[in-house]
């Protein structure tokens, strides 16, 4: 334990000493956080609507006015002509076209099949989409207003409205903030566990202390501890100062245990680390170790589901992500902060996690070679 806490004194001396690394580990994760929180969302926001309105009947007005009045559409300008729409959307000025033909009002009037054209920017596949559900939903809507004004006249047109009932559990305000807060937590520890950790073993190498180090009788199980836990304290640091962002700054009720997230964490925590214990002990520069630190950091993150749902991928795919341990602390961490899971809730993924860091720690640690 003594040589344990020598080696942990000249780790932190050394991270102190390098004022340069200071601002990287402590300043830029929180601007980060607070930056990508608000950025990294599929929320679809003033969507940008050029309206064809060749009827110009009431019915066209109305239907146009509901565009207007929502917060998910900016109606950028009404036109007769077609090709003025067109042309917008192919400067990139508008995101989607509405088309009235001639006579939408007239068979609307005659209780007859009426049709609107939608023209979406399908560039960004997944932006189209919900660009089309949200105009489908506007329509839908003035649907059914009109089904109503149908049975307040008193005629049977045998239409009969089904009224259901909902409630959104977990995240009642349908807010993505919630969604995407402790997804991007996960990812700002990992790129300090994973990098920092990736780049001190292979340090050692470049400035020649590792031969220094390799003649004393430090056994290398020590080495590795005490190049291992100031990691694991930084780590803990960022997660606890994410966690009161989320509760005092973006106002998300935590509503599982904290002292939970952080077992997690720990679990998660030697996990990364070991792998960039790994990267470090077989490299030579920084500059290696780095990228392929990056290389593993890019695919963990794109499929880990923090952006898109895990479920969507192929079936390789999904279980190529059983090796991902972003994925399933990204899982863990929004259950517990979101649905207020236990224990015995997220046993089976921290225990998937668990084997992961016990093996790869053990592969780093026999992989590593104390040649003097």
């Amino acid at each position: 334990m003594r040589t344990i806490k020598f080696i942990l004194q000249k780790e932190f001396l050394q991270i102190f000493r390098n004022k340069s690394m200071l601002p990287v580990i402590f300043v830029m994760p929180i601007i980060q956080l607070c930056v990508l929180v608000f950025a990294a969302t599929y929320e679809m926001k003033n969507t940008n609507l050029f309206v064809v309105d060749k009827d110009l009947s009431s019915h066209s007005r109305e239907l146009i006015s509901k565009f207007n009045g929502s917060p998910f559409f900016t109606v950028k300008d009404i036109d007769f002509s077609i090709n003025n729409a067109e042309d917008e959307l192919l400067k990139d000025d508008v995101d989607a076209i509405l088309v009235f033909e001639n006579g939408f009002g007239k068979l609307v009037d005659k209780k007859e099949p009426a049709e609107v054209q939608v023209l979406v920017n399908a560039i960004d596949a997944s932006a189209a989409g919900l660009y089309n559900a949200y105009i489908l939903s506007v329509i839908q809507e003035y649907n059914l207003q009109l089904k109503a004004k149908l049975q307040i006249v008193g005629k049977d047109n045998g239409i009969h409205l089904v009224q259901n009932t909902y409630s959104f559990l977990f995240n009642p305000e349908m807010k993505y903030i919630p969604y995407m807060l402790p997804g991007i937590l996960v990812l700002l520890v990992t790129v300090i566990g994973l990098f920092l950790s990736a780049m001190n073993v292979v340090r050692e190498k470049e400035i020649g202390t590792i031969e220094q180090i390799n003649v004393t009788p430090i056994k290398k199980y020590q080495f590795l501890i005490g190049k291992l836990i100031p990691f694991l304290v930084i780590g803990f640091f960022e997660l606890g100062v994410g966690l009161l962002l989320a509760a005092f700054v973006f106002k998300i009720p935590i509503l599982g245990s904290v002292w939970l997230i952080y077992l997690v964490a720990f679990v998660y925590l030697l996990t990364i680390l070991g792998i960039g214990l790994l990267i470090s002990t077989q490299t030579d520069t920084q500059q290696q170790a780095m990228f392929i630190a990056w290389f593993f950091m890019i695919i963990f993150i794109m499929m880990s589901g923090l952006f898109t749902p895990t479920d969507s991928m192929p079936m390789w795919g999904q279980k190529l992500n059983y090796l991902n341990p972003v994925a399933y602390f990204i899982k863990i961490i929004r259950m517990i902060m979101l649905k207020g899971s236990g224990f015995m809730d997220v046993a089976k993924e921290l225990g998937i996690l668990g084997v992961y860091a016990v093996s790869i720690l053990g592969i780093a640690v026999n992989r590593y070679r104390k040649v003097a």
